[in-house]
């Protein structure tokens, strides 16, 4: 029936920076603003985008899209964990309709997402159960890389649906803009043998970290890293942040114009932007679907450079 977009960054430096960035009051700002739109908005039902870092999909099986028929959050840094409230009548509804129109979404009855889903649904919601939601996975960190035009029709697509539904609903996307956690999550055969073992087989391989030792791994190098940038050890240079390449991005997002992501070199924009800019992946999908329902034009609430949390910070709307 009706859509409202909100898409945001996220970031396990903003729970635990070493040095307050710049532009921190003007942050937590937009994000009041938007958590107040969301509230007074009310949505019924909440389809949440985002991505994963190694904590719920890995190598031995990645698809490029995934719904969550029921899925829980693990308690990873700058992630909050617990139960989302997911319907699962709705959850195959979509999935049924996607499939009816040319998108062949992979499902899950037991969907383990990280930080990517659980910061921004909890930030903007305000718990995890607060609103019934439908988590649809994009993989935005392995390749071989999903084209922006497949996310950009399952965003159509999830538009139509709306469109159908007497329900007002609230798309959030999570992640982005410019920057490379590399650092964090090596490319695949760049790391650690238990590292790179973890990424290809989540456990099941001998050599692999457990997921307690991932986590435990992650929640060091994060605390680690935070004290490297304040340092200086650790620039916005060596994290891609690049702020010519986010706004043009931008620039085609808020003008509805999303069919020129379609020949958008990804490859090219990973050298630019790094390899988090394909978490923009989420963005797409939830803004052609805020368009394909008749929402209006996103708006931007802010943007800065902010290397003291890794990354370049973005948060738009549309009504």
């Amino acid at each position: 029936m009706t859509s409202s977009l909100v898409c945001a960054s996220h970031s396990p430096l903003l729970y635990c920076y070493a040095e307050q960035p710049k532009d921190w009051d003007a942050l937590q700002l937009a994000y009041e603003e938007r958590i107040k739109a969301v509230k007074k908005y009310n949505p019924d039902l909440v389809i949440a985008f985002g991505s994963d870092h190694f904590n719920g999909f890995f190598l031995k099986l990645m698809p490029s899209f995934c719904i969550g028929i029921n899925a829980t959050a693990t308690n990873d840094i700058g992630g909050f964990p617990g139960k989302l409230d997911v319907p699962p009548e709705i959850a195959v509804n979509i999935t049924n309709f996607l499939r009816n129109h040319d998108i062949d979404p992979a499902t899950s009855t037991d969907m383990k997402i990280d930080h990517a889903f659980s910061q921004t649904i909890h930030t903007m919601c305000g718990s995890l159960s607060a609103k019934p939601v439908i988590p649809i996975f994009i993989n935005c960190i392995c390749e071989p890389f999903v084209p922006f035009r497949r996310s950009r029709l399952m965003g159509e697509a999830i538009g139509n649906y709306i469109r159908s539904s007497k329900k007002r609903v609230l798309l959030l996307a999570s992640g982005g803009m410019s920057h490379h956690p590399r650092r964090y999550y090596p490319e695949v055969d760049h790391g650690p043998k238990e590292v790179n073992a973890w990424q290809n087989s989540g456990g099941d391989d001998d050599s692999s970290l457990s997921s307690e030792q991932w986590i435990e791994r992650l929640e060091e190098m994060h605390h680690e890293g935070a004290e490297m940038i304040a340092r200086g050890e650790r620039t916005a240079a060596d994290m891609r942040l690049n702020e010519e390449a986010d706004m043009r991005f931008l620039e085609v997002l808020t003008n509805f114009k999303l069919n020129d992501f379609d020949s958008w070199d990804q490859k090219q924009l990973v050298q630019e932007a790094g390899i988090g800019s394909m978490e923009l992946h989420t963005w797409i999908a939830a803004t052609a679907a805020h368009k394909a329902a008749g929402g209006s034009k996103p708006k931007l609430d802010f943007y800065s450079v902010a290397p003291e949390i890794g990354i370049a910070a973005g948060i738009i709307h549309g009504d």
